[in-house]
This record gives structure tokens, C-alpha cells and sequence, in this order.
């Protein structure tokens, strides 16, 4: 589990892996927001389930490296993100509030790595102290 605070607004993810042979596969994530107000639930989930996918992308495999002063990658040929495949099951949860709005879109991403490689220590004992996690094991 990881939480977040940005924007006005409190984000926490939970995560559920399993850690077999050396890859890792991301069964279940499960988020929570606390964005105040919200007017349009159905955007808030969207919003929600857009920045765990990012956030897992970022967490698992995407990586900017730069060689000479110049940046490696040049576009998702060699940028690798998160393939349809590899997508958890998502679940988005709102909580009521009547405090004012906060912010929906980026408050989502901060908490997945966190949350992911607390539950890949959880499942295997290791601690991922750098990103991405494809540096240490399969994804």
C-alpha cells in the first residue's frame, strides 16, 4: 500500500503480485481518491485508472537514458509502456467528501511504484531501491 497527497487531494493504491522465477506479475491494483467535491464520478475513475496504468508503466519498464548529451529514446519503439497484457485488474474507489475539489489526474501516479515494490517485498523479501523494476527482475 502507498499514499499520496497532492493537489488537494489524497490517493492511496494497493497492489497485489506475485513474484515466481524471477518475474513479477501485477494481479490487482486497488485505488482510492479523496478529491473533495467530485462533479463527475465517472471522469474521476477514468482519471484514476489512467494514472495507475501510467504508473505502472513508469514503475515496471520505462526508462530514459542518455548517451552523449543525447536522450536514447526516441519514441514507444524503444520507450516501452504498459501492453494491454499486462494490465491488472483496476479497481477506483471515490471517497464522499464535501470539502472542496481537488485535483483527479496526476494525484494517481505518485503512489503506484510505491506501492508496487512494497508488495514485491512483501511477496519476496527484496527491496527494489531504483526504477525500473525490469533493471531486477522479469516483467
Amino acid at each position: 500500500i502507498s499514499v499520496q497527497r497532492s493537489f488537494v487531494s489524497y490517493v492511496a493504491v494497493a497492489t497485489k503480485v506475485r513474484v515466481q522465477d524471477n518475474k513479477v506479475q501485477v494481479l490487482e491494483m486497488h485505488s482510492s481518491i479523496d478529491a473533495g467535491t467530485v462533479v463527475n464520478p465517472d471522469r474521476v475513475r477514468s482519471q484514476q485508472e489512467g494514472s495507475m496504468i501510467f504508473g505502472l508503466s513508469l514503475a515496471l519498464m520505462s526508462e530514459i537514458s542518455v548517451k552523449e548529451g543525447q536522450v536514447e529514446q526516441s519514441n514507444y519503439h524503444d520507450y516501452q509502456v504498459l501492453r494491454m497484457h499486462q494490465c491488472p485488474v483496476i479497481e477506483s474507489y471515490i471517497i464522499q467528501s464535501d470539502a472542496p475539489p481537488g485535483g483527479v489526474g496526476e494525484p494517481g501516479t505518485p503512489p503506484v511504484a510505491a506501492s508496487l515494490t512494497n508488495a514485491i517485498f512483501h511477496a519476496s523479501g527484496k527491496r527494489i531501491r531504483d526504477l525500473p523494476i525490469s533493471k531486477h527482475y522479469s516483467v
